[in-house]
C-alpha cells in the first residue's frame, strides 16, 4: 500500500507541473493588463503551494518507507542470530554429561592414586618430571572440580540468557506493525545479557578443555611408566595388601581411552559452540548499524 500510494503521489506531482503552466498561459491570453499579471501571479503561488505539499508527503511517504525497511532488517538479523542460538543450544547438550563424567573419574584418579599410595612412596620409583607431576594431582583433582563447577554454573545461565533471548525475537511477529520498544529490547538484551554469558561459558570451557588435556598427559605418562616396570605393581600390592586384580593393571588404559573418546566429543562440540558464538557476536554488533541509520533517516528534511 505504501508503495502503490508513493507511485500515486510522484504521478500527481508530475501533472500537476504539467497541468498549471498551462492554466497559467491560457489564463494570461485571456486577460490583459494588470489583472492579468495579478492572476498569473496568485495561480503560481497556488502552484507552488501545491507543488510543495506535494513534494512533502512524497518525503515523508520516502522515509516512511526506509524506515520500515530498517527496522524489517533488523527484524531479520535478530531472528539468524536467534537461529544460531538454538544450534549453539544443541552444541551445549553434551557438556553437562561430560561434567558430571569427569567429576566422577577425577574422583576415581584419585583415589586410586592415594589407594597405591603413589604421592607418598611410589612417586620416589619416577623420574622426573613424573614424580613432580604424581605429587601435584591432587591439588590438580582440586583445580579441576573447581572449573567443573563454574563450567556448569556458567553453562546453566548461557541456557536461560539464551532460552528468553529466543523467546523475545519469536514474539515479534513480521507480518504485523513493528514494535520499536520490542526491538530495542531484544537489541538491547543480547548486547548486554546473552554475549556476556556466551562469553562467560566459552572461557569456562576453553578451561575444561585445557585441563582434560592435562589429565591425559598425566595419565598417559603414568601408564606409560607402569607398562614397563613390575616394580609398580609390586609396590601396589604390598600397599594394599592384597593381589593387584588383572583389571587394575588395565585401569589406567581403560581410564585414557575413555577420557579419550570423551575429550574428542566435548572438543567437537566445543568447536562448534566457539563458531557459533563468532557469528551471534558479529550479527548483534551489527545491529546497530540499523538503528544509526534509521536515526540519519529521522534527520531529513
Amino acid at each position: 500500500m505504501i508503495q502503490k500510494r508513493l507511485f500515486t503521489i510522484i504521478i500527481a506531482t508530475l501533472l500537476a507541473a504539467a497541468v498549471f503552466p498551462a492554466g497559467i498561459i491560457q489564463a494570461e491570453e485571456r486577460i490583459s493588463g494588470p489583472a492579468a499579471s495579478d492572476m498569473g501571479q496568485a495561480i503560481g503561488l497556488q502552484f507552488e503551494n501545491e507543488y510543495l505539499k506535494l513534494k512533502t508527503m512524497q518525503l515523508e511517504v520516502v522515509k516512511g518507507v526506509a524506515y520500515e525497511f530498517l527496522r524489517q532488517k533488523k527484524l531479520q538479523k535478530l531472528k539468524e542470530t536467534a537461529a544460531a542460538v538454538k544450534a549453539q543450544r544443541q552444541a551445549t547438550q553434551d557438556f553437562e554429561g561430560f561434567f558430571k563424567w569427569m567429576s566422577t573419574n577425577l574422583a576415581g584418579y584419585n583415589r586410586y592414586i592415594q589407594a597405591s599410595s603413589y604421592v607418598a612412596a611410589a612417586a620416589k620409583m619416577l623420574p622426573v618430571p613424573y614424580a613432580g607431576q604424581a605429587s601435584n594431582f591432587t591439588k590438580f583433582v582440586g583445580q579441576f572440580t573447581v572449573a567443573l563447577n563454574n563450567a556448569s554454573l556458567s553453562t546453566t545461565q548461557y541456557l536461560n540468557s539464551s532460552q528468553k533471548f529466543i523467546t523475545m525475537v519469536e514474539a515479534i511477529n513480521p507480518a504485523m506493525p513493528l514494535s520499536d520498544k520490542a526491538l530495542a529490547e531484544a537489541h538491547l538484551f543480547a548486547d548486554q545479557k546473552l554475549l556476556k554469558d556466551m562469553n562467560d561459558t566459552q572461557k569456562n570451557l576453553s578451561a575444561i578443555l585445557d585441563l582434560s588435556s592435562g589429565a591425559l598427559s598425566f595419565l598417559t605418562g603414568l601408564s606409560q611408566f607402569a607398562s614397563e616396570t613390575t616394580n609398580y605393581w609390586n609396590r601396589v600390592k604390598g600397599l594394599v595388601k592384597k593381589d593387584v586384580d588383572p583389571k587394575e593393571k588395565s585401569y589406567l588404559s581403560e581410564s585414557i581411552d575413555n577420557l579419550k573418546s570423551q575429550a574428542e566429543r566435548f572438543n567437537g562440540r566445543f568447536t562448534i559452540f566457539e563458531e557459533l558464538a563468532q557469528k551471534e557476536t558479529a550479527g548483534v554488533k551489527s545491529l546497530v548499524v540499523y538503528d544509526e541509520l534509521a536515526a540519519e533517516i529521522g534527520t531529513m528534511k
